[in-house]
């Protein structure tokens, strides 16, 4: 089990490392400009390599939860996000300006699918009262909240209301959501890695 957590850390980590190359090397505005658009500048590549990895790292570490004992429905979830990860890089969104596309519309759902579960598999953690139970919860719920100021854009321009992508900080949401999940992961693995924890999972959670 310790292999597979160790595995899963250095594909979360290795992808975090092609997220920030990417940003480093792109010229576009991190305060307004979501993650999705980084496909199509120059190094866009490390965008569906960095979400690939992301998608490997969850899958391992719901390996190792369900090895432990954890709740179906957690190590559902986290294959979930892991599965939502690897779509939103296969589809990539559409350019700027262009209508939605059958790529555009799954990168866009899998996005909000994935955005959903790992807070949800995060509070079921923290029900268990798994090691940092306390920090899963509390990085579930802002992730969350934060979801919530992520979907008001969209809502407000179904409802036929003119919105500039200048009038909100949709890059900077977004990216919060990403990260509270990254450590929501990350707590998610951290907390098998006591074997004296993983032995009490089992009663627990199963």
């Amino acid at each position: 089990m310790k292999g597979l957590l160790v595995s899963g850390f250095a594909a979360i980590a290795a992808g975090s490392g092609a997220m920030l190359t990417l940003h480093a090397g792109s010229a576009l505005d991190p305060l307004h400009s979501v993650i999705s658009e980084y496909v199509w500048q120059p190094a866009g590549w490390l965008l569906p390599a960095s979400l690939t990895l992301f998608a490997a790292g969850s899958a391992l570490i719901a390996e190792a939860l369900r090895r432990a004992g954890a709740s179906r429905w957690a190590v559902a979830l986290l294959l979930a996000w892991g599965a939502s990860m690897f779509l939103i890089g296969a589809f990539p969104t559409d350019r700027p300006g262009v209508p939605l596309s059958l790529s555009g519309g799954i990168h866009r759902y899998a996005a909000f699918v994935a955005f959903l579960v790992m807070p949800v598999a995060g509070m079921l953690l923290a029900r268990a009262q798994i090691r940092y139970a306390r920090a899963l919860r509390l990085l579930s719920g802002l992730a969350l909240g934060v979801l919530v100021l992520v979907v008001i854009p969209y809502v407000v321009r179904m409802l036929g209301i003119p919105l500039s992508n200048d009038d909100i900080p949709a890059g900077l949401t977004q990216r919060a959501v990403v990260v509270t999940e990254l450590g929501v992961l990350a707590l998610a693995g951290l907390s098998m890695l006591n074997p004296a924890v993983r032995r009490r999972v089992s009663p627990i959670m199963a």
